[in-house]
């Protein structure tokens, strides 16, 4: 397509996950306010979702920019450029964490990465300590541990396309999983396999784990509330007794309303996250079509306007938004590679 035909377009689309859309919402915003360029179009469509539009192809047409609350996959990669969109520029913007929250009407609940997994996956090792799995049993959270209330079990939470659940199957449901011994050992022989040049057997093998760790139940356990938030918090309100799973930013930016449950001890905050002791937190991106930087308007006076000091720094207006910063010396090396739109290769 023409620059001509590309520059009929005078604003920057920018697609993707749900929680980096509350802080690219209010970049844009003040972008808009602050140069003579458009204020962006911001969709929130899942960090799966972004990425696919994104990687569609170059024009007008296309976005510009994927938000991601995880990093860009392979075959996502692959896809990009099957569609001739060879330069993808990746930008860590900061890191957020992952709660389960419930409303503060609610009997706050500890629970351990274990628990959440045998809570929410399809099908739970069998309870005799046989090495296999048995359809899940378990409706209240009592069913699993004694000291847990008899509360029926109940996690409203984000679609496959979302970034978050990505995040939570690798950071609890793998984990959780993988507590148990023999499940432990099949993830031990896919590496020596991968490690010995099996490359067919370290991927059956890593398949199969992942059947067994990220099946979630469809019996009423997990609901797939949808890509929006902002709903799951008026759900959380409306039933005390359900947990939600949403973005640090949404916790802290609503707790008036909900609180957040206890992981393996450790209660998210901007300090917890920040030095890795809060168990699941996860970095957040935004990708850029390096092919559409000087045809579209004002694409590079974003990104700049994303990762400067005042909106990414210890004390810029994205940390009052929930967002955990890069430090200093991590924004100037983020500086460094936008400055010279150096693609990414993973």
């Amino acid at each position: 397509m023409s620059t001509q035909a590309m520059a009929m377009r005078d604003y920057i689309d920018v697609v993707g996950s749900s929680t980096v859309y509350a802080f690219s919402t209010v970049v844009a915003e003040r972008f808009g306010k602050s140069t003579p360029f458009r204020t962006p179009k911001i969709e929130s469509t899942g960090s799966g979702g972004g990425l696919k539009l994104f990687c569609q192809g170059v024009g007008m047409k296309y976005p510009d920019v994927a938000n991601s609350s995880r990093q860009i996959k392979a075959s996502e990669i692959e896809l990009c450029r099957r569609n001739g969109v060879n330069d993808v520029v990746e930008i860590l913007i900061g890191f957020d964490g992952i709660v389960l929250a419930q409303s503060k009407v609610g009997q706050r609940i500890s629970l351990t990465r274990r628990e959440l997994f045998l809570a929410l996956a399809k099908n739970v090792p069998n309870p005799d300590g046989s090495a296999n799995t048995i359809a899940n049993p378990y409706l209240n959270w009592r069913d699993i541990n004694p000291s847990l209330p008899e509360v029926r079990i109940e996690v409203l939470g984000p679609p496959p396309t979302s970034g978050t659940r990505d995040a939570f199957s690798e950071l609890v449901l793998d984990y959780g999983c993988h507590t148990f011994a023999w499940i432990a050992d099949l993830q031990a022989q896919a590496k020596q396999a991968q490690q010995g040049g099996d490359v067919k057997r370290a991927g059956a093998l890593t398949h199969k784990q992942r059947g067994l760790c990220r099946m979630l139940r469809e019996d009423g356990g997990y609901i797939d509330a949808g890509e929006n938030d902002n709903l799951v918090v008026q759900k959380l309100n409306a039933n005390p007794d359900a947990l939600g799973l949403l973005g640090f930013s949404f916790l802290d930016q609503n707790r008036d309303r909900i609180q957040s449950a206890e992981i393996d001890g450790f209660k998210p905050s901007f300090a917890s996250i920040a030095s890795g002791d809060y168990p699941i937190s996860r970095p957040l991106y935004v990708y850029v079509k390096k092919a559409h930087i000087g045809m579209i308007p004002g694409i590079e006076a974003f990104i700049s306007e994303f990762i400067s000091d005042r909106a990414a720094g210890e004390n810029g207006y994205l940390s009052r938004k929930g967002m955990i910063p890069l430090t200093k010396s991590e924004r100037q090396a983020i500086a460094e590679r936008v400055k010279a739109l150096r693609p990414v290769t993973h």
